[in-house]
């Protein structure tokens, strides 16, 4: 039974103010990565593209741990409630980005520095593993069935909102302080602020309810426990019963992933590549920010689409059209004209939130309630890995050895694996959640 319109509003704009920080603190890592910390805990005699490919290295931890993540939270949030997982993994983020904040760099206390942030960085990853499956959850469970593509959008916006704020922070700190205060202590700044995370975490575990499709599986377990013993593992059960739609559901994370990943992460450190475009760190900082901002409405515009006419189709289309957009996106970055960056940058965007909108109804529908938030994790934090965490090292080479061309290349090869991907998944708008369970 989906809750009511009042009580749902408020679900959908809870998940989607804890995803828009949690995603906050995990992208200000990647601005970081490619604008701080390759000077700052690296040593400084190192070539500069070294550096940063290492910067980029801890980058990627994060997205190592995800899946080790999805695994651990999903166990917790299939045996304990989906708001129990979600307000543990929202605190353990908002503790780990602000002790980033902290660290003192490579010239305080040599290479403890990038140990210490690449284990700070796998505890971010870890969480961001765990509170996707959360917050995704705890829309599109309690949504009614003709709208749970919709609500299910508010979790995904989360990612381009915490892009959003992530570049509104550095924007406001680079253009406050000089570039020495920026690189001594003006960087710490949007890292401390995410102690507004554990504050929100709160919120989530004294004002929320689990949702009923949860509620119904506590019930029907408890009245049939005697019947027969609960299954141990609800991960391994998961990788049991569905292999086929986790790893389907992450090879059709991959074009997401890797494009996104170069939009918001890449493109800054090419950008303002002194061998380069050297465009300033502002203005291309300005760039991603605008340019994300159209993938917001575009989100829910298609995860409406999927309610009406179904997940694949569109989220294919999405495959297509961000495979061929990646052909247009660097010659036009490569004019270095700040209004053509803007447009080849929203295009992508654009594409993304083709796929990336119906994504959360899709993988809700692809698992039974038991295991829903295992399977559904696995799938994208797998994907994730393998798109995500190394897509910003992987195009930095491509260029270093090659040129842009190849990382177009790169995308489009990612989005031909998602869309083959989406013809081996089944049509799931038609799944009736409550059966399922």
């Amino acid at each position: 039974m989906a809750a009511s319109e009042k009580s749902m509003r408020r679900v959908a704009l809870t998940s989607l103010g804890g995803t828009s920080i949690e995603w906050y603190d995990f992208f200000i890592y990647g601005t970081a990565a490619a604008l701080i910390f390759p000077t700052l805990f690296f040593p400084p005699d190192i070539p500069a593209y070294i550096g940063l490919i290492a910067s980029f290295g801890t980058f990627a931890v994060g997205f190592i741990a995800r899946p080790v993540g999805g695994m651990l939270f999903g166990h917790f949030g299939d045996r304990l409630g989906r708001k129990a997982a979600l307000v543990t993994a929202m605190v353990m983020m908002g503790v780990a980005t602000t002790l980033i904040g902290l660290l003192p760099g490579y010239e305080t206390i040599g290479p403890f520095a990038p140990v210490l942030l690449i284990l700070l960085r796998f505890v971010q990853g870890l969480a961001v593993g765990g509170q996707w499956g959360g917050a995704m959850l705890l829309v599109t469970e309690s949504a009614p069935a003709e709208k749970r593509g919709f609500y299910g959008a508010f979790a995904q916006a989360g990612a381009p909102v915490g892009v959003i704020l992530a570049n509104v922070a550095f924007l406001i700190v680079t253009a406050s302080v000089s570039t020495e205060a920026l690189l001594d202590w003006g960087w710490r700044i949007p890292f401390l602020a995410s102690i507004i995370l554990i504050g929100l975490s709160l919120y989530v575990q004294l004002t929320l309810e689990d949702t009923p499709a949860f509620k119904e599986l506590i019930e029907t377990t408890a009245t049939s426990a005697t019947k027969e013993a609960k299954p141990r593992s609800p991960v391994i059960q998961a990788l049991k019963s569905y292999p086929k739609e986790i790893t389907l559901a992450a090879g059709a994370f991959l074009g997401v992933q890797v494009t996104f990943y170069i939009l918001i992460v890449f493109v800054i450190s090419y950008g303002t590549d002194p061998a380069g475009l050297a465009l300033g760190k502002s203005d291309m900082l300005f760039a991603v920010l605008i340019s994300t901002m159209f993938q917001i409405p575009a989100l829910f515009f298609f995860a409406s689409w999927s309610d009406r006419h179904g997940r694949r189709g569109i989220y294919k289309w999405g495959a297509i059209v961000t495979g061929l957009w990646a052909f247009v996106m660097f010659p036009l970055i490569n004019t270095g004209s700040l209004p053509l960056i803007i447009l080849a940058l929203a295009g992508g965007q654009v594409a993304i939130a083709m796929m990336y909108g119906p994504q959360a109804a899709l993988l809700t529908e692809l698992f039974s309630t038991e295991v829903r938030y295992s399977g559904a994790s696995l799938g994208y934090q797998l994907g994730a890995i393998v798109g995500g965490g190394f897509a910003p090292i992987i195009a930095t080479s491509l260029v270093a050895f090659g040129s842009t061309v190849w990382v177009s290349g790169y995308i489009a090869c990612a989005c031909a694996l998602t869309y083959l991907s989406l013809v081996l998944l089944k049509e799931t708008t038609v799944t009736d959640l409550d059966k399922v369970a």
